[in-house]
């Protein structure tokens, strides 16, 4: 799955907001049983990753319309994602250095 920080509306904290939202996930997945008749099985692992830059959005369709992203934006947030280890947290260098900023 992806989640987008800043759309529709901009926000100045968006990469802060994505990040948060990054570690409630990871948290949330680790106490959520696979099988709760079975909690030897243990909890969910999930990998997270994220990217911050420009997309371009739009509506896509017109019987069952969806709203998309389009962009390297886009690419570059699932490379972050599926070259993340299980239960880790990967950002690339450009959304650190907006957490910073």
């Amino acid at each position: 799955s992806m989640c987008v920080g800043g759309l529709p509306e901009p926000q100045t904290d968006h990469t802060r907001r994505v990040a948060l939202f990054a570690l409630g996930a990871l948290r949330a997945a680790n106490q959520t049983l696979l099988d709760e008749e079975n909690p030897h099985l243990g909890c969910l692992n999930i990998r997270v990753g994220f990217h911050s830059g420009p997309v371009v959005a739009s509506v896509v369709g017109e019987l069952n319309p969806r709203y998309c992203l389009f962009g390297d934006t886009v690419n570059y947030a699932s490379r972050m994602e599926s070259n993340s280890e299980k239960n880790c947290i990967n950002m690339s260098p450009q959304a650190n250095q907006c957490l910073v900023e």
